[in-house]
C-alpha cells in the first residue's frame, strides 16, 4: 500500500499516470471517430454500430468505467504535476525565459485540456444522455427508431439483424449538427483537443522511455499527421452536415411530420 501511494505522490508516478491513462485516451477518441465515419455510409451501418454497442451490455458499462477513470485520473495528474511545479518555482521569477523553447502546443495544454473537458461533458449530454437535443429532433418523434434494412456485421458475424428496430442515431447526428453554432462549437472544440493531442502523444512517448533523439523528428512527424487526419475527420461530419450533403431519410423525416 505504500508503495501505491509513494507511486502517486511522485512526480514520475504522476507523470507516468499521465501517460497511460493519455494512450488509453487516445485510443478511445481514433476509434470513437472511426465509428462516427460511418454516418458517411447508409444509416444501417451507424445505428447498426450504436446498437452493438448497446448490446455490448456490461462490456460497454466496463469499457465507460475505464474511459471515465483515465480522464478523472489525467486530470488530477496533470492538476497536480502544475501544482507542484508552480510551488517548485515559488515567487522568484526566473533570470531568462525558456518558453521561448517550449512548443505553443505544450504551453498551451492547460489551457486546451479544460476545454477539452467541457467539450466532453457537453457532447455527453448532447447525443450519449439526449439532454440538449436539437428541438427538431425532439419534435420528430419517429426519427428516434430506424428498423434495420440489412445486417450489421462486426468481423464477418452478425451482431444486429436486419428488421430490428433500432435508435436512429444516424439521424440524431445529422439533426444535432444542423444548428451553425453547435457545428461551430464542434469544430473549435475538436481542434483544441487536436493540438492538445500534439504536444500529448509527444509526451507519453518521452514519459514511458520510447522516445530518442534518433526518431524523435519521425515521431514528431507522425503525430502531425494523426492530429491532422483526426481533426479533418471530426470536422467532415458537421461540415457536410452544414452544406447539406448528409441529410435524414426522407421517408422518415416525411413521418414524422404527419
Amino acid at each position: 500500500m505504500n508503495l501505491v501511494s509513494a507511486f502517486f505522490c511522485s512526480s514520475i508516478g504522476r507523470k507516468i499516470i499521465m501517460a497511460v491513462t493519455g494512450l488509453i485516451l487516445i485510443g478511445f477518441v481514433a476509434g470513437h471517430l472511426v465509428g462516427n465515419l460511418q454516418v458517411f455510409q447508409h444509416p444501417d451501418h451507424i445505428n447498426g454500430y450504436a446498437q452493438f454497442l448497446h448490446n455490448l451490455g456490461p462490456l460497454l458499462w466496463a469499457a465507460r468505467i475505464v474511459i471515465i477513470g483515465s480522464v478523472v485520473l489525467h486530470i488530477w495528474a496533470a492538476t497536480a504535476l502544475t501544482l507542484e511545479n508552480n510551488a517548485a518555482r515559488g515567487t522568484v521569477p526566473y533570470g531568462v525565459s525558456h518558453t521561448i523553447r517550449a512548443t505553443l502546443a505544450s504551453r498551451a495544454m492547460r489551457v486546451t485540456g479544460y476545454i477539452v473537458l467541457a467539450f466532453l461533458l457537453y457532447h455527453l449530454a448532447h447525443f450519449t444522455l439526449g439532454l440538449v437535443q436539437s428541438d427538431t429532433f425532439k419534435e420528430t418523434a419517429p426519427l428516434d427508431h430506424y428498423l434495420m434494412k440489412s445486417d450489421y456485421r462486426v468481423a464477418g458475424f452478425v451482431v444486429v439483424k436486419a428488421g430490428t428496430d433500432v435508435p436512429n442515431v444516424h439521424s440524431m447526428v445529422v439533426l444535432g449538427f444542423q444548428k451553425p453554432v453547435v457545428s461551430l462549437f464542434y469544430i473549435v472544440a475538436v481542434g483544441l483537443l487536436s493540438f492538445h493531442l500534439l504536444h500529448g502523444i509527444d509526451s507519453l512517448f518521452q514519459t514511458l522511455g520510447l522516445r530518442s533523439e534518433k526518431w524523435a523528428a519521425c515521431l514528431r512527424r507522425a503525430a502531425i499527421v494523426f492530429c491532422l487526419v483526426y481533426f479533418l475527420g471530426n470536422l467532415a461530419i458537421p461540415g457536410a452536415v452544414l452544406a447539406g450533403k448528409l441529410k435524414p431519410q426522407a421517408s422518415t423525416v416525411a413521418a414524422a411530420h404527419r
